[in-house]
C-alpha cells in the first residue's frame, strides 16, 4: 500500500502573517526614501509661506489680479478685480473692457520690475496666492489704492485703500455708474 506523504503542509496562522509583516516592515523605510524625492504638495507637507522671485522679462499678466511668473500662476491675494471682457461705461455712455484697463493698470505696476512675493496658500482653482513687490511697491495695494481692483479682505489694509480711491475717484471709481455691478453695491 502506498501512502502518500505531505511534503508542503499549510503552516500555522502565527507565521502566515509573520512574512507579510516582515515584509511590510521592510518596505516602509524604502517608501519613505522614495518620498523625499516628490513634491511637498502631493504629500501635503507644503510650508505655510514660499518666497517667489521673477525676473522682469519672466513676467506675464493673466488678468488684473493674476500674474504667470515664469511656469507659476500666482493670484493677488486680498483682491478681486473685473474679468477681461467686462463691459463697463464712460459717463458719455461709451462701453470699454474694464477688465482689460485692469490687467493693463497691473501690467503698468510691474512692467520692467523685477518680481518678489510671498505665498500665502492656494485659491479655490489651485493657484497660489501671495502678495508681490515691484521696483518697492506692494501691487497689491496699489492696484486697489488706484481702483482698479476690489478689497476682498482686510489684509495690509486693503479696505482704507479701496475707500481712499472710491473718494478720489480713482480707476473704475472715476465712473460709479458705469462700473462693474457688483461694484456699485459696495458700502
Amino acid at each position: 500500500m502506498l501512502t502518500r506523504r505531505r511534503i508542503f503542509r499549510p503552516s500555522p496562522a502565527p507565521r502566515r502573517w509573520r512574512g507579510l509583516l516582515l515584509g511590510a516592515a521592510l518596505a516602509m523605510p524604502l517608501l519613505a526614501l522614495a518620498g523625499l524625492g516628490l513634491p511637498g504638495s502631493l504629500l501635503g507637507f507644503v510650508p505655510h509661506e514660499q518666497s517667489w522671485t521673477a525676473e522682469a522679462g519672466s513676467v506675464r499678466v493673466v488678468d488684473g489680479d493674476t500674474l504667470r511668473l515664469g511656469e507659476r500662476t500666482l493670484r493677488l491675494a486680498g483682491l478681486v478685480s473685473p474679468p477681461r471682457g467686462q463691459t463697463c461705461t464712460t459717463p458719455g455712455g461709451a462701453g470699454f473692457d474694464c477688465g482689460g484697463a485692469a490687467a493693463e493698470a497691473l501690467a503698468r505696476l510691474v512692467q520692467r520690475s523685477d518680481l518678489a512675493c510671498r505665498v500665502r496658500g492656494r485659491d479655490r482653482f489651485g493657484r497660489a496666492l501671495g502678495v508681490c513687490e515691484a521696483g518697492g511697491v506692494e501691487t497689491n495695494t496699489a492696484l486697489v489704492a488706484a481702483g482698479w481692483a476690489l478689497a476682498a479682505s482686510e489684509e495690509g489694509g486693503l479696505l482704507a485703500a479701496e475707500a481712499a480711491a472710491r473718494g478720489a475717484g480713482r480707476g473704475l471709481w472715476s465712473y460709479p455708474a458705469g462700473a462693474p455691478e457688483s461694484w456699485r453695491g459696495r458700502p
